[in-house]
């Protein structure tokens, strides 16, 4: 049973494919939520990480729990169109099994502490019930149109 479907998690957070990693909410509270992902053969990390061996990338997982965290942040925000949920941190972070296809991922995240613009979480990874990755991320509020840092310029040398 979902509490948010596809459709639901796409009215609010700006990801879209391939790199929309929440499928559905299944518990919400107000400091807590918990998303589901399914992960699929098709998606386009495993061609190469890896061929013989698919397993999806740990950062791919902490961005699965981060997303999660963004939906929590975000959904009682009546002007979030306007708004972006930025990875500003991640600490703590533990991979304890790997993540193949075929494996329902299970990301609870938690608020440790939350001000105006920012909110600190703790996360946990599960599929089966067995722990696969934990960890605290830190995201800032931003509005869309406010312009992000520019890259420092690179030198290249002939």
């Amino acid at each position: 049973m979902s509490i948010l479907d596809i459709n639901e998690i796409r009215a609010i957070l700006p990801h879209r494919y391939p790199f929309l990693l929440v499928d559905r909410i299944v518990e919400m509270e107000a400091d807590r939520i918990v998303g589901i992902k399914n992960v699929t053969a098709n998606e386009p990390h495993f061609t190469g990480h890896f061929p013989e061996f698919p397993v999806m990338p740990g950062v791919l997982i902490v961005e699965a729990m981060a997303q999660t965290a963004g939906v929590l942040v975000l959904q009682s925000m009546p002007d979030r169109e306007n708004k972006l949920v930025l990875l500003v941190a991640i600490e703590n972070a533990r991979f304890r099994r790997p993540v193949v296809p075929g494996d329902t991922l299970r990301m609870e995240m938690k608020i440790l502490k939350r001000k105006a613009s920012v909110a600190k979480m703790s996360g946990v990874a599960t599929v089966n019930g067995v722990v696969v990755a934990e960890a605290e991320v830190m995201c800032k509020l931003a509005d869309r149109e406010e312009k992000l840092p520019a890259a420092a310029p690179t030198e290249v040398t002939p």
